[in-house]
């Protein structure tokens, strides 16, 4: 697999253990199988940046695919809660954390790579709402489409690090990356406020999840 890592830096040789904890997922290698995407991460800031290319060999690799069929949004987002800093300010937002992490946390210790939506500052206000009550699930899992934000591949394991191959880097130009990336944050943005502002008011929403103690196999969260 060809993946792409966008950064400030050109990264030759990807370090095990470096980063911030406080990631999506955890410490890891987040990456994208998207160039261009690569390059909009890497123009976070209207500077010029690098998207770093890599070669890997999957074979018997395990991977946690986030959107696959055996797994729900509320498991994503009980990764989410679990590693980002998230600001709780109502009792009910401190129990819907806890409940997540009780019930809807994967182990991913067994899993060297995670595949999963990405949640840069628009997807993140997206869960923050959810577990305000302020939008249902199908909204939740809705907003997590809009703007094609994309899904990241997190490199997780010290066995995956050692067959990531440096394949090149590009520059991304900030004059058209910043642009891009900020213009596709705010359409996330606009649509997602056009989704919440027309209540669903048959939807479930974080409140009922607790009320009726649901599990991570109910068939309602499907």
């Amino acid at each position: 697999m060809r993946l792409y890592h966008g950064s400030i830096h050109v990264i030759e040789h990807p370090v095990f253990g470096a980063g911030k904890a406080t990631n999506d997922y955890g410490l890891g290698f987040y990456c994208t199988e998207h160039i261009e995407l690569a390059k909009e991460w890497a123009c976070g800031e209207p500077h010029d940046g690098f998207a770093n290319a890599y070669d890997i060999d999957m074979d018997g690799l395990a991977v946690l695919n986030l959107n696959d069929e055996r797994w729900t949004i509320l498991n994503w987002l009980a990764l989410l809660v679990d590693n980002r800093r998230i600001q709780v300010t109502t009792p009910i937002q401190d129990a819907a954390r806890q409940y997540l992490l009780a019930h809807f946390l994967p182990d991913i210790a067994a899993y060297d790579i995670i595949r999963g939506y990405r949640a840069d500052d628009s997807y993140f206000s997206f869960a923050r709402a959810f577990l305000g009550n302020e939008i249902s699930l199908a909204q939740l899992s809705t907003a997590m489409r809009l703007g094609e934000l994309g899904e990241q591949v997190v490199i997780k394991s010290r066995r995956t690090f050692k067959r990531l191959v440096f394949a090149g880097a590009e520059i991304a130009d900030a004059r058209h990356y910043h642009l891009r990336r900020r213009t596709r944050d705010e359409s996330a943005r606009e649509a997602f406020q056009r989704e919440a502002s027309n209540p669903d008011l048959d939807g479930l929403f974080m409140r009922d999840i607790l009320r009726a103690k649901m599990e991570a196999d109910d068939a309602r969260l499907r």
